[in-house]
């Protein structure tokens, strides 16, 4: 079974950075694709970005892209989502998931087999 253990979310002004990391254990990393939602206060899930860590293949949100980056390392098993230039409307809870069957359509999609436990990030005007 897949454990993902997310971290990194904090309170940051408009305009600045916040690095979230993924931690896995309990599967072969090089076959997930994996990746962050997040649910902002009295709203829906949002699909934000995700990777294919075996191909490095990703996709993100039309919201992010150019703000959000999306990287794995496969030492450490650890899955990171660089985000810059954030903007209030970013302010939501974060969560990792992840995907077994190498479909990163799943993921985009709103299906994943396994989230873990997600982190607040706030972003102030």
């Amino acid at each position: 079974e897949v454990q993902l253990q997310a971290s990194g979310g904090g309170l940051v002004q408009a305009g600045g950075s916040l690095r979230l990391s993924c931690a896995v254990s309990g599967f072969n990393f090089e076959d997930l694709c994996i990746g962050w939602f997040r649910q902002a206060p009295g709203k829906g899930q949002e699909a934000v970005s995700f990777i294919r860590v075996r191909d490095g293949g990703t996709w993100d949100a039309d919201s992010v892209v150019g703000r959000f980056t999306i990287s794995s390392d496969s030492a450490k098993k650890t899955v990171y989502l660089q985000m810059n230039h954030l903007k209030p409307e970013d302010t939501a809870v974060y969560y990792c998931a992840a995907e077994t069957r190498g479909f990163l359509h799943r993921l985009w999609r709103g299906r994943y087999d396994y989230r873990g436990q997600g982190t607040l990030v706030t972003v102030s005007s």
